[in-house]
């Protein structure tokens, strides 16, 4: 549970902070915090009547995530006489620490409130709001909270959530930092910080800032469990289990330590224990995508496809876009004996020009199963060749004319302008989708999905320059692999060959575990001829997704035949062989290597094979 800040402003609570601490010192804030509530606890018993430090003991639950404890400390103190206007923020807070947002509005609704709590009573509103998604009604809330408590350095930190959460990323960043400049030991604003850096620049770059984070506050249970997500990400396994340990002494019942714990057991192959760890989150996380993508991977491992396939339908539900859970559904529904099934999952892969040969070569497979001949063949054809299909245009499902007059009446809504720039791209109006997503970045520049979408248009529009600018602007704010990718892809069809194998060698620095930084890696290296570092990158690719892939069986076989081991290059031609035995490509490759072992019949038979393809 993330621990609450409240305003402390009052003489009267610090002289009691300072009363509880006296001067031992603890070891860190939590412990001290603890042996405030103890202090505090005693006071009462000998002193059952004394207000000031119910409302002390309710502040000091509220900071160690005790939302139970602070509801009886608050309504102790109102048993004992104090005003209900004085103490209905406390109140809203314990219950909002509990999960109940409803009854926190309530109670804040429920009658007036004193000037020195307005700001309390409106930062709690909109937590609230924001826990909700009700990003409007978190805005004003903030917005009064901050008027009236302007340098709260925990407040600051929960305005940056709420930014972060309405895509403004330069915004949250901006409040994060006022947030540390305002209180340098805040352990929450270094946190956040922390992630935010993660994001905008890459793993490595965040943990300085997680280790100050840690450095603050020792028993920052949700620091300890972002930078172990972290070192995991970076395969710094052994320090990843020793920030998990630490946490679970805090927070043991924290689902997120069962989901971490199953992403390394399911990495190591042992998928029955991670379903087991998983199973222990008690359906805290189910909403989570990335808890819904393990799951499906889990149990399509243990052989459970109709549960593989109900997680990756709910992931798909959320993220119509990710097509690692498309191909994962693909795969379940193949499995599970519905071709149909697999053959629709596939569908939004193979119809782009970029598919995979995995995807092409399933959905062969399903098209054949369903006597789709030539739909199969067209499939195959494609992985063989391990080129791009044609195109697929843009899917507008509502009248043209319609959709650009819902955004010309609303030019800065994304739910009516986004739509619209589709189908002007889709109709060649691609000077009027430029000028729509300039509209909307010009309205949104520190919202990275705004870049992303003038990029996109202009790409789409052969404004290869525009797209270049656009995407620098969106990777300055987050510099992951959805803004890095473009990127590269922006600069290399500009003509900077150069500059886009810079950006893709920078996110695979920056974020060691992105399977494609690794795979457009390996084949910068395989152009330069530098054949340990392609193997390097690809190997991290295989080992990822297994032998399933045969670009990357093809171009490994040709970098260890480049070094002179041809024994390895054989083995990993044959598994490519298997998977597409109609590739000419890669039997004249196969056959060459035969031939060197002394194969020349099987050498021969696979370029017979080879030319009768190409004929």
């Amino acid at each position: 549970m993330t621990l609450r800040r409240v305003w402390t402003a009052a003489p009267l609570v610090a002289a009691l902070l300072l009363a509880a601490c006296g001067g031992g010192g603890p070891d860190t804030p939590r412990r001290a915090y603890e042996q405030q509530r103890a202090a505090l606890q005693a006071a009462i018993a000998d002193d059952p009547g004394d207000i000031a430090r119910r409302v002390m003991l309710a502040r000091v639950a509220i900071r160690l995530g005790d939302g139970v404890g602070a509801e009886a400390a608050v309504k102790g103190a109102l048993g004992a006489g104090a005003k209900d206007a004085a103490l209905r923020p406390l109140l809203a807070r314990a219950y909002a620490m509990q999960g109940e947002g409803a009854r926190a509005l309530e109670t804040l609704e429920g009658g007036p409130v004193i000037p020195e709590m307005m700001g309390e009573a409106a930062w709690v509103a909109g937590d609230v709001h924001l826990a909700n998604g009700d990003l409007f009604a978190a805005r004003e809330a903030y917005d009064r909270a901050v008027h009236e408590l302007p340098r709260n350095s925990a407040l600051w930190v929960d305005v940056a959530r709420f930014r972060e959460a309405n895509a403004d990323a330069l915004g949250a960043r901006d409040a994060v930092d006022y947030a540390i400049e305002l209180d340098k030991a805040n352990s929450a604003a270094l946190a956040f910080k922390a992630n935010l850096v993660r994001s905008g620049e890459g793993l490595e770059a965040s943990l300085s800032w997680y280790a100050d984070a840690l450095k603050a506050d020792p028993d920052n249970a949700d620091a300890l469990i972002d930078q172990a997500a972290t070192l995991g990400d970076l395969g710094r396994y052994r320090d990843m289990l020793a920030a998990l340990r630490h946490a679970a002494t805090i927070v043991p019942r924290d689902p997120r330590l069962y989901y971490l714990q199953a992403v390394l057991a399911a990495r190591a192959g042992r998928y029955a224990l991670a379903r087991s760890l998983l199973q222990r989150t008690r359906g805290e996380l189910d909403e989570q995508p990335s808890f819904m993508l393990l799951s499906a991977v889990v149990e399509l491992e243990l052989g459970g496809e109709a549960v593989a396939a109900t997680w990756a339908d709910r992931l798909l539900a959320e993220q119509p876009h990710n097509f690692t859970a498309r191909r994962i559904l693909a795969a379940a529904e193949w499995a599970d004996g519905d071709p149909d099934a697999a053959r629709e999952a596939l569908l939004p892969l193979v119809r782009r020009p970029d598919a995979d040969s995995w995807s092409l070569i399933l959905a062969a497979r399903t098209a054949a199963e369903l006597g789709r001949d030539m739909e199969s063949a067209d499939y195959m054809g494609r992985a063989t060749a391990l080129s791009p299909g044609e195109a697929v245009p843009f899917a507008i499902d509502d009248d043209y004319g319609l959709v650009a007059m819902a955004a010309d009446a609303a030019p800065l809504d994304p739910a009516k302008a986004i739509p619209a720039i589709a189908a002007d791209l889709a109709s060649g109006n691609g000077a009027r989708a430029i000028d729509r997503a300039v509209r909307l970045r010009d309205a949104n520049r520190g919202v990275a999905d705004a870049h992303i979408l003038l990029g996109d248009a202009a790409l789409a529009g052969g404004r290869f320059a525009l797209a270049v600018e656009a995407y620098r602007a969106a990777r300055a704010i987050d510099a992951g692999e959805r803004t890095t990718l473009r990127l590269a892809n922006a600069l290399y069809r500009a003509g900077d060959a150069a500059g886009s194998g810079a950006a893709i060698l920078a996110l695979r620095d920056g974020q060691p575990s992105s399977i494609a930084a690794d795979r457009l890696a390996g084949h910068l290296a395989m152009d330069l001829e530098h054949w340990d570092q392609a193997i390097g990158h690809f190997e991290r690719v295989r080992r990822r997704i297994g032998d399933r892939d045969v670009v990357i069986l093809r171009e490994l076989a040709r970098a260890w035949a480049a070094k002179g081991d041809d024994a390895r290059a054989l083995v990993l031609i044959d598994r490519a062989y298997r998977l597409q035995p109609l590739n000419a490509g890669i039997m004249e490759f196969y056959a060459g290597l035969l031939e060197k072992r002394g194969k020349a019949q099987a050498a021969a038979d696979l370029r017979d094979k080879a030319a009768q393809i190409g004929r």
